[in-house]
């Protein structure tokens, strides 16, 4: 259910997966995945069953259900190396900051970008934009240190 553009019907598989885990009950592979996200995060725990709340960026805000998603999404990413090459990008950060969850950090950044863009200016991702950012970020973590 969590592939759905419904955004109370996607918050609520996270929420409910949240919970089989808390209650020690089996998770689908999808629903580990999800909790192994949301354990990264002790700061969202307490927003989890809020699935109908709303965050505003433009206030500091900082929405913990696409958080968890935007994880998702780069770890399928990698998982199928699509964009061609992105575990690459991947590795030369994590190799800089030899921290795997900032990492994930920095290129969801990316992803969040590529969103955010398209959806301003109301016009399809821009994966070579998407790319251009990972390549920015690989090299800006080797000359940050």
């Amino acid at each position: 259910m969590l592939y759905t553009q419904d955004r109370t019907q996607q918050r609520q598989f996270l929420a409910n997966a949240w919970q089989k885990f808390l209650d020690k009950k089996p998770l689908d592979p999808l629903e580990d995945q999800l909790t192994q996200v949301i354990k990264m995060h002790p700061e969202y725990h307490a927003y989890i069953n809020n699935i109908e709340s709303d965050y505003f960026p433009e206030q500091g805000e900082v929405n913990p259900f696409l958080h968890i998603n935007l994880h998702l999404s780069l770890r399928e990413q990698l998982s199928i190396n699509q964009p061609a090459g992105i575990q690459d990008y991947y590795q030369k950060i994590i190799n800089q900051l030899k921290d795997l969850h900032e990492a994930e950090h920095k290129m969801m950044d990316c992803i969040a970008e590529m969103i955010f863009s398209s959806q301003k200016n109301n016009i399809p991702m821009d994966h070579q934009a998407y790319i251009r950012c990972l390549e920015k970020q690989s090299h800006y973590t080797i000359y940050k240190n």
